[in-house]
């Protein structure tokens, strides 16, 4: 299997992939924000919509798309442009109704995992840092002149995502326990929706200020 890279390539990208699951990100702070309001089923969601951008990202980079797209002035702004309007609508929606969830009807469970699953994609997609994130990140464990580059830029980018997901889920189960205590708490929970919007708002200026080099 050429695609595997040797043992200790494998090892150090599994330490750095746990770590930067760890970092708080518009990715991490869409999941939590999802979970306290909507409950674990709709973080999951996020989380599951969050691993299917990061599958797109991960086969741009590896055949070459990334780089066309960050080399374009025009569609660099675009995406960035995009991406930043997309997370200032979640602050917005977070300060408008984020403390005023109420438990929904059985019938409309379905309708807000699947608004969480479609967050979790776009919030992914529209994010220039992710795509230099993984532009610069995966091909420091490989090397330029391997014939086998490409499938092991897959490989990696999906290994990110096995070694990730259980700081994310965790991180999320976590969340939704919290969240019968936080709905008795509405102040608190009012706080923590302000908090989720300002770091939304700071995430959409940071993605405003990316260069693309």
């Amino acid at each position: 299997m050429e695609f595997l890279p040797n043992l200790p390539t494998l090892l150090a990208f599994s330490a750095a992939s746990f770590l930067l699951a760890a970092t708080p990100g518009p990715d991490m702070t869409l999941s939590i924000s999802r979970a306290l309001r909507d409950g674990r089923m709709a973080g999951l969601a996020v989380l599951l919509g969050t691993n299917i951008g990061i599958s797109v990202h991960t086969l741009l980079v590896a055949f070459g798309v990334s780089a066309l797209i960050v080399a374009s002035p025009a569609a660099f702004m675009v995406l960035k442009s995009g991406g930043a309007a997309y997370l200032a609508w979640l602050a917005f929606q977070a300060v408008r109704k984020g403390s005023k969830f109420v438990a929904k009807a059985e019938s409309g469970e379905k309708g807000s995992v699947k608004s969480a699953f479609l967050n979790g994609i776009w919030v992914n997609l529209l994010n220039p840092k992710v795509i230099i994130f993984f532009m610069t990140f995966l091909p420091q464990f490989v090397s330029a002149g391997d014939p086998h580059v490409t499938g092991k830029l897959i490989f990696l980018g999906f290994w990110f995502m096995v070694v990730s997901l259980p700081v994310t889920i965790a991180i999320v189960l976590a969340a939704d326990r919290l969240s019968a205590w936080l709905q008795a708490n509405p102040k608190v929970l009012r706080g923590i929706d302000l908090t989720f919007a300002g770091v939304f708002s700071i995430f959409a200026v940071k993605i405003l200020m990316t260069q693309s080099r």
